[in-house]
């Protein structure tokens, strides 16, 4: 993008542009047993409240900490029990805040894994089972008890995906290929027939070899009979981190290059006439995969994360964000609310600049209308009142001048003499918690006033103008400096 660009773009009420917007289809979490503490509570509800999620998806649902899975010995004798004490707890939790997990299948409960490779602070266990017949008991009694407790009208809208990247040999153990093949058709095979209504997916991989797992999954499926209800996969877009005390500082990608990698994903699908058109959905999305990147506080991610929001939907059902909250201890309990968490949210309740780019682009669905223009700088929608709508970013990815805007200038067929233009800015100055909180002198442990200035200073700048036409032409001036994000 060059410095000080400026744009004239002719808006026609007429025109219909391609755009999907499914901001709204899928949230992450952090493992399921965090769902018990209060302040995850608290992040999710803000999240609900102002975006409003219709899925939620993330790791550990059959791990320890949940403790569905009890084995035992009494007189040399195996007993196997279920326990869905937390599980309930959790669910009731999500259906409170009108959320339909998106079930993840995993890890293995320690007892009925074959092996001790772990992940995670938390040890979540990626080894197969040891007994493929107990692993298959276990994820149809847990599918059983929620259809008992929810409904099966209910719970067969829950997608079921198996597993989480097996083609990393830290998630899956040595990334074993044919056994993870096993793993699914096993389970893929034992849910259809407890109730052929589920929805089972995967493999859930992320960008390493994709292609690679991507076709000779399908051809698995193919020489197998199986049919897979969607296509799961990642999406992260940084380069490999430098790790420095406790941060990991990294590069963004071109967007170009993560929009052309997920196109491959589609193009190897339609190859196979059987799979062409099947559903893709992104189960986890971000900048950078670690929790601990700086870039994730910032509002060059929100402007770059924007600019995904505008596409992602061109070739996939669904796009979830990992993850809505800063609750999550992948590599431990944070140390300070901003510590380059995954959230949208930081610990505190404090929305980061990305939470307003899904803010923005949810109210592009609030009410029936149609795509009028979309480019790398804007989204634009016409409402069938008349009026419009759109959400503005310029992502600079890696290359702030400190100086460089763009200047949007939309020019429109107006119908009466007078308007008024509303607009909220999520840029450097006006919404950008992350550096108030570098200012007070960065404190791990906050004040009730400290927490209310950083809320405060996290909200977008709104303001109010009145428009003018002539000769029934309006023209509406936007300034887009570098890394902002404004609805309009």
């Amino acid at each position: 993008m060059k410095e000080n660009e400026k744009k004239y773009i002719e808006i026609s009420p007429e025109k219909q542009v391609l755009f999907h917007n499914h901001v709204d289809e899928c949230i992450g979490t952090g493992r399921m047993g965090l769902a018990l503490q209060k302040e995850y509570q608290e992040q999710l509800k803000l999240v609900q409240d102002k975006i409003g999620f219709r899925h939620i998806r993330g790791h550990g649902l059959l791990c320890d900490d949940m403790a569905i899975y009890q084995e035992s010995f009494e007189g040399g004798k195996r007993i196997v029990e279920y326990n869905f004490t937390y599980l309930d707890m959790v669910m009731d939790h999500y259906r409170k805040l009108h959320l339909k997990p998106f079930l993840e299948l995993g890890f293995m409960p320690d007892s009925l894994a074959s092996g001790r490779q772990t992940v995670f602070y938390w040890k979540g266990n990626v080894t197969p089972p040891k007994s493929y017949e107990d692993w298959k008991k276990l994820v149809i009694a847990v599918l059983k008890h929620l259809m008992e407790r929810y409904g099966r009208e209910e719970v067969v809208t829950w997608p079921v995906e198996v597993w989480n990247e097996p083609n990393l040999s830290c998630f899956w153990k040595d990334a074993d290929m044919a056994e993870y093949f096993k793993l699914f058709q096993e389970t893929y095979l034992a849910i259809k027939e407890l109730d052929e209504g589920f929805k089972v997916g995967g493999p859930a991989i992320c960008g390493v070899d994709d292609e690679n797992w991507i076709y000779s999954f399908l051809t698995f499926c193919r020489e197998q009979h199986l049919k897979p209800d969607f296509i799961t996969r990642h999406h992260y877009t940084i380069s490999e981190p430098e790790q420095v005390g406790h941060y990991g500082y990294a590069q963004l990608s071109p967007s170009e290059e993560g929009f052309a990698n997920l196109h491959t994903t589609r193009e190897i699908m339609d190859s196979f006439p059987e799979f062409k058109g099947l559903a893709i959905h992104i189960t986890e999305f971000n900048t950078a995969y670690i929790p601990n990147c700086p870039l994730h506080d910032t509002n060059r991610n929100a402007a770059y994360i924007a600019e995904q929001l505008s596409r992602l939907g061109d070739d996939n059902e669904s796009y979830s964000y990992w993850t809505f909250g800063d609750i999550f201890e992948e590599k431990g309990v944070p140390f300070t609310p901003f510590h380059g968490g995954f959230g949208l949210v930081a610990n505190g309740c404090i929305p980061k600049p990305t939470f307003w780019s899904f803010v923005f682009f949810k109210r592009l669905k609030e009410k029936d209308g149609h795509c009028v223009f979309r480019d790398k700088n804007a989204v634009v929608i016409r409402l069938y009142d008349g009026s419009y709508r759109g959400v503005l970013f310029h992502s600079t990815e890696n290359k702030n001048t400190g100086s460089g805007y763009v200047e949007l200038i939309f020019q429109w067929e107006a119908e009466r003499e007078e308007y008024c233009l509303l607009t909220e800015c999520v840029d450097e100055e006006t919404c950008n918690p992350l550096k108030i909180w570098h200012d007070m002198g960065e404190p791990a442990s906050l004040s009730e006033k400290q927490l209310q200035i950083l809320r405060d200073g996290a909200r977008p700048f709104l303001c109010t103008q009145k428009q003018y036409s002539e000769e029934r032409k309006l023209e509406t001036k936007f300034l887009l400096k570098e890394n902002a994000v404004i609805y309009f």
